[in-house]
């Protein structure tokens, strides 16, 4: 039983960990994704947000602020109403 409560909290440390990356982590640096402002879902950011002080992902207290981002597919963007390339104000 000490060995199987052990296995399971290594086991559910690893998923935490994996759970914790973010989107914005894995598609750093892709050229197939780029950076969409302007339409992130409260507390769906990849990332900081100047206009409100925050460093960090997941951090957006509203929908739509103009100076937050998600990653999406090249092109995807500009097929959204609000969704731009560029932070807007």
């Amino acid at each position: 039983m000490k060995k199987m409560t052990k296995t399971l909290a290594v086991s559910s440390a690893l998923a935490a960990g994996i759970l914790m990356a973010t989107s914005g982590d894995v598609l750093a640096g892709k050229k197939s994704h780029e950076k969409c402002y302007g339409v992130a879902k409260a507390g769906q950011n990849d990332c900081g947000i100047k206009s409100q002080g925050t460093s960090c992902a997941g951090q957006a207290k509203t929908d739509g602020i103009h100076d937050a981002w998600i990653y999406l597919p090249k092109g995807a963007c500009d097929k959204i109403v609000g969704g731009s390339t560029t932070p807007t104000k």
